[in-house]
């Protein structure tokens, strides 16, 4: 059976600078790319907030040359989903992981970067136009849309603070949500009652996004009256909530309520020794690439220290 020193499960910002440190740390460092290599930048069409590209740069050219500094320093980038994880309590101990359901593999030690989903309706307009108007991230991408009409799904705290954030930057921002109140806290709700240029629909929902290529407008019902109304918007900002992808480690690794990775203190080690988490799997508050690079960056160090306590 193959013994890998450093086996890092993912593929985004937080699995490939994992990579960079780890492979420069001669950990030599074998990265399992997922289902969706590259991660949630791979859907995201300009990256203009990450440092060091001044002109911005699109999310899957970004994935790339990430790969690349990677793979230069000596990573080994393999295309696979890992399916089941057999995690050893024991310091020093070697965690046993099988990859697409028949390639068993063990590992030393393991950085988990497996990232978050973001929850979408599910409409065909709307997957269709993902990356052409419709985005599952105010922060990320709302700047795209300075001075336009956007609207926002989403009825807790998190579609409150992106309302909010849009509002400052967007001419007018619809909140579009489900039921006839919102489940934000009262001083969200009283923060986003307070701004002006946000309209609220309750008992609305989203029966299909309009336009070709790009955004053009939404098309909504009151899901009370049944009454269909158009609005016109350049921008969907999604804000429904999102699922980090941990189910495979559910039983084994601790993990809030809602499924996020729980890491010791300011580090990135869970409870088992040797296994550590960066990224959105357990960043549920930031979840930018940026962050996401820097857990990665600790969560190496964090590796290659235990790797060196262990052989030492």
């Amino acid at each position: 059976m193959e013994r890998i020193k450093c086996l890092i499960i993912g593929s985004g910002p937080a699995g490939y600078t994992a990579a960079i440190y780890a492979a420069r740390a001669d950990l030599k460092p074998v990265v399992y790319t997922g289902m969706e290599p590259g991660g949630q930048l791979t859907t995201t069409t300009e990256v203009d907030n990450f440092p060091g590209y001044p002109k911005g740069i699109d999310g899957p050219s970004m994935m790339v040359e990430l790969q690349q500094q990677a793979e230069r320093f000596g990573t080994e980038v393999r295309i696979g989903h890992v399916t089941k994880v057999e995690l050893n309590k024991e310091i020093g101990g070697i965690h046993k992981v099988v990859v697409d359901e028949v390639t068993e593999i063990e590992a030393e030690s393991i950085i988990i970067s497996t990232g978050a989903s973001a929850k979408y309706l599910g409409l065909p307009s709307e997957q269709r136009l993902r990356g052409g108007g419709v985005s599952a991230c105010a922060v990320c991408d709302g700047f795209f849309y300075k001075g336009q009409d956007v609207a926002i799904v989403g009825a807790g705290d998190t579609a409150a603070e992106e309302a909010t954030y849009l509002a400052n930057i967007c001419t007018k921002v619809t909140m579009l949500v489900r039921r006839d109140q919102m489940r934000a806290s009262k001083a969200m709700q009283h923060r986003v009652n307070r701004t002006k240029n946000i309209e609220i629909r309750y008992n609305t929902e989203i029966e299909e996004v309009i336009g070709d290529q790009v955004v053009e407008g939404i098309r909504v019902v009151n899901n009370q009256t049944k009454t269909t109304d158009q609005i016109p918007i350049t921008g969907l900002f999604i804000a429904i909530g999102h699922k980090p992808n941990t189910d495979i480690f559910k039983g084994q690794l601790e993990m809030d309520e809602a499924g996020y990775l729980i890491t010791e203190g300011k580090s990135t080690k869970t409870n088992y020794p040797g296994v550590f988490a960066s990224g959105d799997v357990q960043d549920k508050e930031y979840r930018q690439a940026v962050t996401a690079a820097g857990t990665g960056c600790m969560a190496a160090l964090d590796a290659e220290r235990y790797l060196g306590s262990v052989e030492g």
